[in-house]
């Protein structure tokens, strides 16, 4: 009975050992063809009530506004000290996905298409309204940016989309209406996609976040899953898309700028510490 016993231990060290060694320790790489790593000029490692961070926006030089995956918080987080420095409540536990910023004002999207406006959400005397956004069909949103150009929020999706492309959609902030047609359309069978070993359909871009960058209009598309980063022009055209590695991204969830154009991405822990990430494409 004692060997039978000592064959089992070593059959399950044997079996874990494999799946240790097959998935390189962590998870089976995701990189798609052509990832390539990136410049990354500065990390700050996330506290672990940010593990789970799922948007960022920049405010002013030393701070970036998160959200992360479970709290309806909004945490201020100093580049400076490298501490979250302040907390602010807006509502209840949800699965929020995405923060924009408008002068004083934030605006946090749930997975549901929900947009939290916290009016002057830095001071004592802030109001939380619900902007519901409804629409035929069920989508999970996942990204959410301030268009100043346009007046607009811009939306993206990550897991639905139409047949022969993907949505980018637009709330005005005058009538915090749904524009019904959608700002923007990735089509599946455009050639920024030819190099991705993948049939065109809804995987080639899976989007957990989008910004607007503050210098060139374009528009930044950023995905989780399979990370990459698509680069729009300011009409909607595919200019430029970025492969990355995963050992560099496990899972990017937030992305901004700042004053200066500087790109700033976020990755949810993924079983360990999440991080914002200073990058140079």
């Amino acid at each position: 009975m004692q060997k039978i016993a000592i064959f089992i231990i070593l059959g399950v060290f044997a079996i874990v050992a494999f799946i240790y060694f097959s998935f390189d320790g962590i998870a089976p790489n995701r990189d798609f063809p052509g990832a390539k790593a990136v410049k990354i000029d500065q990390q700050w490692n996330m506290p672990m009530l940010l593990e789970e961070i799922s948007g960022i926006a920049w405010m002013d030089k030393e701070r970036i506004a998160c959200v992360e995956d479970e709290e309806a918080i909004i945490f201020i987080y100093n580049l400076k000290t490298s501490e979250v420095e302040r907390q602010i409540v807006f509502g209840e536990d949800g699965d929020y996905e995405g923060i924009a910023l408008v002068g004083e004002d934030a605006y946090v999207l749930r997975s549901d298409g929900t947009i939290f406006e916290v009016l002057n959400y830095l001071t004592e005397e802030k109001e939380v309204n619900e902007i519901k956004i409804v629409f035929s069909k069920t989508y999970n949103f996942e990204g959410i940016s301030f268009d100043k150009k346009r007046n607009r929020l811009i939306l993206a999706i990550k897991d639905k989309a139409e047949k022969e492309y993907k949505p980018i959609y637009s709330v005005d902030l005058k009538t915090k209406k749904l524009e019904e047609e959608p700002a923007y359309k990735i089509k599946f069978d455009d050639p920024i996609f030819d190099d991705l070993d993948i049939k065109n359909n809804n995987h080639l871009i899976q989007p957990s976040e989008i910004t607007v960058n503050p210098k060139t209009g374009e528009i930044y598309i950023l995905e989780g899953t399979n990370p990459k980063l698509l680069i729009l022009s300011p009409n909607g055209k595919p200019k430029k898309l970025h492969v990355f590695q995963e050992e560099q991204f496990p899972q990017p969830e937030g992305l901004t700028f700042d004053d200066q154009g500087n790109l700033y991405i976020s990755n949810e822990g993924a079983g360990g510490m999440g991080n914002i990430l200073k990058v140079s494409l």
